[in-house]
């Protein structure tokens, strides 16, 4: 069988991408080496409406769990600010049935999926395949965080994700936990499906992520576990070339999700519809430069929020548990106030130089960050 573009993993990213290129009537295959589409689940699923709504993916019943009201952020000492994120129309969905919702958006626009199917390499005319030899023009990488792992081991955390039922999880309330001994370089959180079920999450800079999310639940009250996920996190930001040759690759292979928070829904799903019309342009024209196109744009609109991620990541890094009590000390309501306001949540930046209180306390910001704060805020 011979096709135009065969893609590596049926995530968000490549599924986009396949749907994009399938529109305009090219032969597209997808395999997944997992036994079902949305299997595991990684992600939180924090996405915003309007996010999903440039993805092309209006939620179905099955596919939108509820919407985010607030978030209440806790320092190491335990004291905590509550955000109210109405404004930012922040939604948890179901990654597994939003997957499947947009492998059926692919499938519908004619492309083949195929589960329990790896890829094992690419040949001189295609890829080589679990199930025998495949000629394509194009191979899309959309494998995930397991692509990067003998890249640059230093963008790698791990992590562990439970979905848990809990009288403690409260529906519209997203917990998040610092602790730079617990959780060094990330959190822990709770994200809520309904009152009573949710998912439960640490990642961290060498942890052992099993016995960290144990200790942290044990702490919580009463609690049984009903699927539990164990699966290493992106925070370097886009790796340095997504095309390579004939390969093109998207999603978190290409390093697109933030680095603040490793979420990914809308930033690697705007991959795989840039990569998607590019490769098609490519496919209709002859022309590599429009391959080219796909990096471009994604870095246009991108490129410059997840620079200053990465900063704020690095700053949060060098920070103790003593640092992050301070910080928490500088927040206002009137800073909590002006983060409420704010209707963007895929682009947070701002939210966090906000949160550090920079702009109303920069001298005792500066003295606890250091000089690298005034980067944070010129770029």
């Amino acid at each position: 069988m011979e096709y135009d573009v065969v893609i590596a993993g049926g995530s968000i990213a490549g599924l986009i991408c396949a749907r994009e290129i399938a529109e305009k009537g090219y032969r597209v295959l997808v395999v997944e080496e997992d036994y079902e589409i949305g299997t595991p689940e990684h992600c939180g699923g924090l996405v915003s409406v309007t996010g999903l709504q440039e993805l092309g993916v209006i939620p179905t019943r099955k596919t939108l769990e509820h919407r985010v009201k607030n978030a209440e952020i806790f320092s190491p000492n335990g004291k905590s600010f509550v955000i109210n994120s109405t404004r930012q129309n922040v939604i948890e969905i179901n990654r597994r049935e939003l997957d499947k919702q947009i492998a059926h958006q692919a499938q519908q626009n004619g492309a083949e999926i195929r589960v329990k199917t790896s890829f094992q390499g690419i040949t001189d005319d295609g890829v080589k395949l679990s199930e025998g030899k495949v000629k394509c023009k194009i191979i899309v990488d959309a494998r995930g965080v397991s692509a990067l792992i003998n890249k640059e081991r230093s963008g790698i955390l791990s992590s562990a994700q439970y979905e848990v039922y809990a009288d403690w999880i409260k529906k519209g309330k997203v917990e998040v936990y610092f602790d730079q001994e617990k959780y060094p370089g990330f959190f822990a959180w709770i994200i809520p499906s309904l009152d009573g079920i949710g998912k439960v999450g640490v990642a961290g800079r060498g942890i052992n992520a099993a016995s960290v999310i144990d200790e942290f639940l044990s702490k919580k009250g009463n609690y049984s576990i009903i699927r539990k996920i164990f699966a290493p996190i992106w925070i370097n930001g886009p790796i340095e070339e997504f095309v390579t040759n004939n390969v093109v690759t998207v999603g978190d292979a290409a390093g697109q999700s933030k680095p603040t928070t490793a979420g990914g829904i809308y930033s690697c799903g705007i991959g795989g519809i840039l990569a998607g019309r590019a490769i098609s342009k490519f496919l209709e024209t002859g022309n590599k430069n429009y391959l080219n196109e796909y990096q471009k744009k994604w870095k246009k609109k991108f490129g410059k929020e997840f620079d200053k991620q990465s900063l704020a990541r690095k700053l949060l890094e060098k920070l103790d548990n003593q640092s992050i009590n301070k910080l928490f000390s500088l927040i206002t309501p009137e800073i909590l106030n002006e983060i409420a306001e704010s209707e963007d949540f895929d682009f947070h930046t701002s939210s966090i130089i906000k949160l550090l209180g920079v702009k109303r306390s920069f001298g005792v910001a500066q003295t606890i960050l250091g000089g690298e704060i005034k980067r944070l805020l010129t770029q």
